[in-house]
């Protein structure tokens, strides 16, 4: 929730012991739990009565939706094939032409 890591949660408590003391620090705890609880319920409540829920769920549905019409529209996959048909033709020519001796000068000799 509010993506604090192992090192950041050791560093708050060792603030705490030293502000509360080890005496306070249980009761604070508990009461900074009880605190963040509320404010979850607070927030959930708000969001039914919001109906944000239904309309985060649209927006993400909407959003994957314009992912897939993006990844679907995308000209690069075609560019690639044409790209590689026309490197393909270019190097059986080059190879074609390296391979075909020159009868005119040849003839002329």
């Amino acid at each position: 929730m509010f993506n604090i890591g192992f090192s950041e949660l050791l560093l708050i408590l060792l603030v705490a012991f030293i502000i509360v003391g080890p005496k306070d620090l249980p009761k604070v705890a508990r009461a900074l739990g009880r605190f963040v609880r509320w404010l979850r319920d607070m927030f959930d409540d708000f969001k039914e009565e919001m109906e944000l829920d239904d309309t985060i769920n649209d927006l993400k549905a909407m959003e994957k939706d314009v992912k897939d019409t993006l990844r679907k529209a995308d000209p690069s996959v075609e560019m690639r094939k044409a790209e590689n048909t026309v490197n393909k033709a270019l190097n059986d020519a080059k190879h074609a032409a390296e391979s075909k001796p020159d009868t005119k000068k040849e003839k002329k000799l």
